[in-house]
């Protein structure tokens, strides 16, 4: 799955969630937002903990995007450790919830037993928001690429989310001459939400596929251990990418680096939500809506 779909909304308010070990934690504070009519979600939480105290142990302290844009520790729960913090919570609004969380709940159930599943409700995704069915396939496919390529980084000493990321910055650099961060300011991604990937186009995907099947494929025959190491086989995968860029750019005469993204995908989007208000659709569907 791609786990870069860090937001969610239900009911018209946003819930921030993070993926760690291997499932999804949402943040505590949005949940009892969206579970109570107070003011102050937070002033909530901390009377809730005085009253409960047992509450504190099934939180995890994880990073999340504050309404400042800055990363900083939240309470988070996991679907479980969620209708644990439902029932302590006396609110009508409850019920909704606890079968939007069971279905979030099965449906990853489900993927664990089927991982097919799991790309199929992605190529969904992709398919409502209105991107070409080429352009899904390849991302699809890319999404496997950096799975098993994670996964190789994972058994080989990797660990930290921010060695991941250099990790893939390497790759970046060495395939296109931009870090992600820079490749998302060049095409315009303003908010850490985008996803650049996400917005890349046929060739951009391709490459970013080679370089990091390449770098998979490298770091096992050179059985790569630890960051360092695995840092030389990002290196080496990625200049294999940049050197099949460079050669269809020399024989095509244009550049593959493009400037070009799918943001007129998330307008069309927006409008569409807006007509659905208007037309007064349920309330589920706008909210289905939202998730995908």
């Amino acid at each position: 799955m791609d786990k870069e779909k860090s937001l969610i909304v239900f009911q018209d308010k946003k819930i921030r969630r993070i993926w760690h070990e291997e499932e999804w934690y949402f943040s505590v504070s949005d949940i009892i937002a969206v579970l109570t009519d107070s003011k102050d979600e937070l002033a909530y939480w901390r009377k809730l903990k005085e009253r409960e105290p047992q509450l504190v142990t099934i939180c995890h302290g994880l990073k999340l995007q504050a309404k400042d844009g800055k990363m900083r520790y939240a309470d988070c729960v996991n679907t479980k450790n969620a209708f644990r913090l439902i029932q302590s919570i006396p609110s009508p609004k409850a019920e909704p919830f606890k079968q939007w969380l069971a279905k979030v709940g099965y449906e990853r159930i489900q993927e664990i037993e089927n991982p097919e599943l799991a790309q199929d409700r992605v190529k969904v995704y992709y398919e409502l928001k209105g991107y070409p069915k080429e352009w899904i396939d390849k991302r699809l496919r890319g999404i496997v690429i950096r799975q098993d390529l994670t996964d190789e980084w994972k058994s080989r000493d990797i660990k930290e989310q921010d060695d991941f990321a250099i990790l893939t910055n390497e790759i970046s650099k060495a395939t296109f001459d931009k870090t992600v961060q820079e490749y998302k300011q060049f095409k315009g991604l303003k908010k850490k939400s985008q996803n650049l990937r996400d917005h890349m186009t046929d060739w951009e995907l391709i490459l970013t596929m080679v370089g990091e099947k390449a770098t998979t494929d490298i770091t096992i025959s050179k059985d790569s251990k630890g960051f360092e190491k695995c840092k030389e086989s990002a290196v080496e995968g990625g200049t294999i990418a940049r050197n099949t860029r460079k050669e269809i750019e020399q024989k095509t005469g244009k550049s593959i680096i493009s400037n070009d993204n799918y943001l007129y995908l998330e307008k069309k989007r927006k409008k569409q939500l807006e007509k659905m208000k208007m037309t007064k659709i349920s309330k589920l569907s706008v909210t289905n809506f939202l998730f995908l």
